[in-house]
């Protein structure tokens, strides 16, 4: 199963890289036949291999991330190491996104080679049963191959809404246009399965679902009490999502529901009702 789903990222992430030269290649054709479909193409090509380095690297500028040195948070460094060595993973960088909001981001080109960024918020609001669950997920993604469609379908939506703002007094037509075709491209590739499985997975490396499960709880109860503000096309890349579901943000949703998700953990633990009454009593 595993082996299933990182062959179909790989897959996704390949037709990804090939759909876009050969837009790029079709633009050149219809401009000026073969010799404009050749440099088009040379250009694409050095697109997609320079955002397959440094996509990763986008991402965390885009949330405001840095870098977290091993001697400001040792124990976090700590966990996240034990966790990568249980996955089968090279420990990620580890980065921090500085705001109040709890969340959780995991970045990168795959098992090799990944970055994963936490808000202090999270930090501070989780337990430490539920910061290892958000660890955990985020790594499942990094262990699936997740990150590296995930990075670049982000990179190329926000790209495409980005775009809308050079419109001037157009900018509100472009977005009309540009919102949806970034949506659209979000959801071809990006399926809320993904969450599901990683949760699953982020499950089986504590040794218990009901870390993530109160995590998620938590992340989502934060989510409706701060007003977050960001391109709403870096949705798919958070544990949970952060936004608001209106207006432009509610077309790049890409995650389950948080009870069907907490209700698929708590199964995971087919004795857990027994043990909460148990602990009543």
């Amino acid at each position: 199963m595993r082996g299933f789903i990182a062959a179909r990222n790989v897959l996704k992430a390949w037709l990804l890289l090939v759909g876009i030269t050969g837009l790029f290649a079709l633009v050149g054709w219809e401009l000026g036949g073969f010799r404009l479909l050749s440099i088009f193409g040379f250009c694409a090509l050095l697109l997609v291999t320079g955002g397959y380095w440094y996509f990763d690297r986008v991402v965390l500028g885009m949330v405001g991330a840095r870098e977290l040195p091993v001697g400001e948070a040792p124990l976090l460094h700590s966990s996240v190491e034990r966790l990568a060595a249980i996955a089968g993973v090279a420990k990620p960088r580890l980065y921090l996104i500085p705001d109040g909001l709890p969340r959780a981001l995991a970045t990168g080109r795959g098992p090799r080679s990944s970055s994963l960024a936490i808000s202090a918020g999270c930090v501070s609001a989780c337990t430490p049963a539920e910061l290892e669950g958000v660890l955990a997920h985020e790594l499942a993604h990094v262990r699936h191959r997740d990150v590296a469609i995930q990075t670049g379908v982000v990179v190329l939506a926000a790209s495409l809404v980005e775009l809308s703002r050079v419109g001037g007094w157009l900018q509100r037509a472009l977005l009309f246009v540009l919102g949806p075709v970034a949506a659209a491209c979000v959801h071809v590739l990006l399926s809320p399965k993904r969450e599901f499985e990683a949760d699953r997975t982020a499950a089986g490396l504590c040794g218990s679902p009901h870390g993530l499960a109160d995590a998620l709880i938590r992340l989502e109860r934060a989510a409706e009490l701060v007003d977050f503000q960001a391109s709403p096309a870096t949705e798919p890349l958070y544990t949970l999502n952060p936004f608001m579901e209106e207006g432009l943000a509610a077309l790049f949703v890409t995650h389950p529901p948080t009870g069907e998700r907490v209700r698929r953990l708590r199964n995971l633990d087919e004795l857990w009702r027994d043990k909460l009454g148990n602990e009543a009593a």
